[in-house]
């Protein structure tokens, strides 16, 4: 999930890697059924490598997005939609935070 905004989840970024957990309402359908549009989401700082299906909040080619963790290979990240649509691989440094929870 991403807006429109680039940098949207500058704020989010910022306190997790101070350590934070945080809750926000994303925007958008890319997560589709997995996290609708405004759903609540709440993010911890990365305390374990993440894993195929986990859902990471990260930076690909530049851009935000709360989005799945399609693949692992060699310490790399291939990130994606929940409908299977690739974002591209990632490093390590470029995720920020596991999702733990999803409500209403």
């Amino acid at each position: 999930m991403r807006t429109a905004h680039v940098g949207w989840a500058d704020r989010w970024i910022q306190r997790l890697l101070a350590g934070e957990t945080v809750s926000f309402r994303p925007r958008g359908h890319s997560m589709t059924p997995v996290v609708r549009d405004r759903q609540l989401v709440t993010v911890t700082p990365v305390t374990r490598e993440p894993v195929r299906g986990d859902v990471v909040l990260c930076r690909v080619k530049g851009a935000q997005y709360l989005h799945l963790v399609k693949a692992v290979s060699q310490g790399r990240y291939l990130i994606s939609r929940a409908d299977g649509r690739e974002n591209g691989w990632i490093g390590r440094a470029q995720v920020y935070g596991l999702l733990v929870s999803v409500s209403d």
